[in-house]
Order: C-alpha cells, then structure tokens, then sequence
C-alpha cells in the first residue's frame, strides 16, 4: 500500500521522499568515494575520539562501544552497481557502491542495506582488522531496504551483534554509529535518538515505519551499519539522512531493531519477506485515511474500495491515520480476510477485502 506524504502527528512523520536520500557511496573509475546522491560533500566526517562519553549516564564510553561492537561491524563493497541519473539518489556512476554492515550470527550472516548490495555483480566484506573476503547474497527485502549476505569464515573469525528491546529506546538516549562513511572504515560518531515512529520511503517507494531519528553524524557509505545504544546493542540500521547538501546535516534514520529482526531473521534462513498489500493511494482528513487512488486490479479494487472513501477503522479496530491504516495492515498476513469499515458520502458501510501479497 503506497501512501503520499501525510501531516505529521506528534511523534509519527513522514519523510519527504527528495529530501531523503540513500547513503551509499560510489566508487567510478578514479577510485575517489563520491556519494551517490544529487550533491556531495568533500569533507568526511571525524570519528568521535576514544573515550568520548557518549552521556553522562550513560553504561558505556563511546570509546568503550566501539571496542566492543567494531569487531562485529564490516564494510562492503559491491561491484558492477550504477545509480540511476533519473532518480533522486544522484548522478548515474557505474564502479564499486560501499556501505557498512554487521556481523549477524556466527554462520557468517551479515546484515546491511538492501540498496548497497542489489544489483551487484560480486560483493566482498573487509572486518575491522583489515581481512577482506568474498560474500554471497542470501536475501532482499527492497520494501524495508534490508538485505543479508554470506561469508565463508570460521565462526571463531565473527563477532555476532547484540539486539536491544526496541521497546526500551527512548527519545533522548545516547546512540553511536559505526560504519564507512566516504570508505572511511570503522569510524564512530555519537549523539542521540532524536526522534522516534518517524516513516521514511524505502527504494522501492513503500514506506517504512518505525524508524528512527538521530543526530549521530552519518554519511554516505554508512548505509547498513549498526546504531548502537549505551550498551552497544544495535537498536537499527543506518539508511538515511535527510539532506539539501548530500552531507551529513544531523538528521540521520536508522530502521528500527524490530524490523530488522525479524526481515534478517527470515532472510538468513532463506525465507522469503511477505508484505500485505491492499492497494491504495491515501490522504489523511479530518475524519481518518482518505482514499485518493485505488490501484486497478487490487485487493481494494476487487473489495469495491472507492475514491473519497475515509476508511474510519479494520476489523473494527479504529483508525485515524494513514500511518495507522498501514500499520494495521501490515500486521496481516498475505491472503488475510479484514472488514474495512469505510464512510461514504455520508453513510458508513462495511466492506471485505482479501488482502494480496505488495507487488515488487
């Protein structure tokens, strides 16, 4: 269910799709990092300095973090990529894209973002002590822009990550983030969670919900790293920032641990990640969701969902949003049966909707 940018509630907002952009870097024939996005900036970003707190409550030092988690962080770099000139991620560069990743579990699962591996004619990881080697795709999820790779190491090698209880993040706590900003590989910044609920658009154009908001710097080739909390648990994903400039201007979005639990989880067991679709274009009005497009051939087509229809609640449970809608309907299964209840031209009605597997 795809759904245009919406009024922000007080803890949910939605990104605009050009002002978010992808943190991948390309690398094209001089071997110079560039990001690939419609601006760049020269000037990469420092590494917080070992031993920095990162809040004076925090558990751990931002130093202490880093020796614990960089073990478990890698860069990738994924070769024969090209971005596309036409869209709001920049300038067409065919080479070498590199972002960050981290280790999943000790059979050699690797974690990162689903726009620095796909496409890629080869792929290969480089751990914090500088051994590279080559990696294999397990998996996609374009929806939520995660992915997992594959490397042939000793389990004796890998430093699996820790996930924190997402439940447990709250605004204001202190965060670090390890990646390759610019190729810069195992550089460390600290700030906090700025933001929580905020919905970013994934590649594809579907929105991502409950993902977070920083001001720890991040740059291009962060993409796919860990976000850390004060005990150095991953709470996210590193995925974008919110730019003019294509720099770093302290606004950076993670995918929320949750999410990336269980995607991870099911791609690296060569699972395949369904998402419940329902077909339709909205708008948030004073009285709920409102339709502004339904998709021809649809789950909502097939269920007479009408444009102008303000969908008020799904079996029988309200909502007030567009946020909400999709959150509802992604806590379904594909091929699900839901009573959508909907007000139409002054009257309430019920309708039934099976709802389909989201077209890639």
């Amino acid at each position: 269910m795809s759904t245009t940018p919406t009024t922000p509630g007080p803890r949910r907002r939605r990104i605009a799709p050009l002002a978010a952009t992808l943190l991948v870097g390309v690398t094209a024939g001089t071997g110079a990092t560039v990001a690939a996005v419609r601006a760049t900036d020269d000037s990469p970003t420092s590494a917080a300095s070992v031993g920095t707190p990162v809040a004076a409550s925090s558990t751990l030092t931002a130093g202490q973090i880093y020796s614990r988690a960089s073990p478990g962080v890698v860069e990738i770099t994924a070769s024969g990529v090209a971005s596309d000139a036409s869209g709001a991620f920049g300038p067409a560069q065919e080479g070498q894209a590199t972002g960050s990743g981290f280790v999943l579990d000790k059979e050699g699962h690797i974690v990162t973002n689903a726009h620095v591996v796909e496409g890629a004619s080869s792929l290969s990881v480089r751990f914090a002590d500088g051994d590279e080697v080559a990696a294999t795709l397990v998996g996609v999820d374009p929806s939520t822009d995660l992915a997992v790779i594959d490397v042939d190491v000793s389990a004796s090698e890998l430093t699996p990550l820790s996930f924190a209880d997402e439940s447990t993040v709250e605004v204001g706590d202190a965060v670090v983030a390890i990646g390759s900003p610019f190729g810069l590989e195992s550089t460390v910044t600290a700030g906090i969670v700025s933001a929580l609920d905020r919905t970013i658009e994934a590649p594809n154009g579907y929105a991502i919900d409950g993902a977070i908001q920083t001001d720890a710097a991040i740059n291009h080739g962060n993409s796919g790293g860990p976000l850390l909390d004060a005990s150095g648990d991953v709470i996210g994903v590193n995925a974008q920032i919110a730019s003019e400039s294509g720099g770093n201007d302290g606004v950076g979005f993670a995918i929320g641990v949750d999410t990336v639990k269980s995607v991870a989880t099911a791609l690296a067991a060569g699972e395949e990640v369904d998402h419940a679709y329902l077909g339709v274009s909205l708008e948030d009005a004073d009285s709920g969701p409102r339709v502004a497009a339904v998709n021809p051939g649809s789950p909502a087509a097939s269920g007479n969902v009408r444009v102008g229809d303000v969908i008020v609640s799904i079996d029988g449970d309200r909502v007030s949003s567009s946020d909400e809608l999709r959150e509802a309907i992604q806590a379904h299964k594909v091929g699900a049966k839901v009573t959508l209840t909907v007000q139409r031209s002054g009257d309430r009605q019920q309708l039934s909707v099976t709802l389909g597997e989201r077209p890639a």
